[in-house]
């Protein structure tokens, strides 16, 4: 049996947050470098030059990929066998405390607005898993991209057609302010609110990362075609890339229920996994 204490916990997460708010994720850069060797329209290609080149300075200078640094978003995998000699809650908002130290500091109250003044706490869902393990995987979430987020309490007749319209009409209406191109995490199934909890948890996987599932990884293929038909663009300028990734997590829902959850996310992907 493995026992995790507070400083353990905490140092690993707030490396890992201080490591990865500097560097966008690698698989989403080279679908952005790809969607510029192809891109036609002139405008949108100079929106996504701008993007690799602004990376690839943040990755060599150390500087923050984007100036949002995002609330943080943590998925705690904890093994049925582990021993935690600490409160885990606590132990991970000391991590975003200590890693977000240097970092832009955007949560606040929701009806004061008054900010917390180190970005805790942080947003946190923790599962039991096999094991004696502690997983933690984060990701920073701005706002820009989390205010086009959307959810369609849709009837089972609606189908795959429906899902796919859904995230059509979201990234319609979200036009240019998610600073596009965007990744789709797409929640299909349970409830409102879990189907929202599997659209960030989707988001979690390596950008275009294609579903395990043969019948949702060719739902996920549907939706990025017909959201790039929209030709929204890069920065909204009208070119062929609006979406580099569509990642689609399902759980089972009700008879009478079809939830579907969208949240977007900009092309300044930050996340990271760890396991102690």
């Amino acid at each position: 049996m493995k026992t995790y204490g507070y400083d353990t916990i905490a140092d690993a997460l707030s490396g890992l947050i201080r490591e990865k708010l500097c560097t966008v994720e690698k698989e989403a850069l080279l679908l952005t470098q790809a969607a510029l060797e192809k891109e036609t329209c002139p405008a949108a290609a100079w929106a996504l030059e701008t993007i690799v080149e602004n990376a690839n300075i943040a990755r060599e200078n150390r500087f923050f990929a984007c100036q949002d640094c995002g609330i943080a978003l943590v998925f705690a995998y904890v093994g049925r066998n582990a021993r935690l000699d600490c409160d885990l809650t606590e132990a991970i908002n000391e991590g975003v405390r200590r890693g977000y130290r240097d970092a832009r500091k955007s949560v606040a109250d929701p009806l004061t607005r008054l900010n917390t003044g180190d970005n805790t706490p942080a947003v946190i869902y923790t599962e039991i898993v096999e094991g004696d393990g502690l997983t933690l995987e984060w990701m920073a979430k701005g706002a820009g991209s989390e205010n086009m987020s959307a959810v369609y309490m849709l009837t089972p007749s609606k189908g795959e057609d429906g899902i796919v319209q859904s995230a059509v009409d979201c990234v319609k209406k979200a036009g240019a302010n998610p600073c596009p191109p965007v990744i789709l995490g797409v929640g299909v199934g349970g409830t409102m609110d879990k189907a929202a909890v599997l659209s960030k948890k989707a988001l979690m996987r390596n950008t275009g990362e294609p579903s395990p599932d043969p019948q949702v990884a060719k739902l996920e293929k549907r939706i990025l075609d017909a959201v790039n038909a929209l030709k929204t663009g890069a920065q909204g300028l009208k070119g062929d890339t609006t979406a580099l990734a569509v990642q689609m997590e399902t759980f089972p829902t009700h008879i009478g229920m079809l939830p579907v959850a969208i949240t977007v996310q900009c092309h300044s992907v930050r996340h990271g996994k760890i396991t102690l």
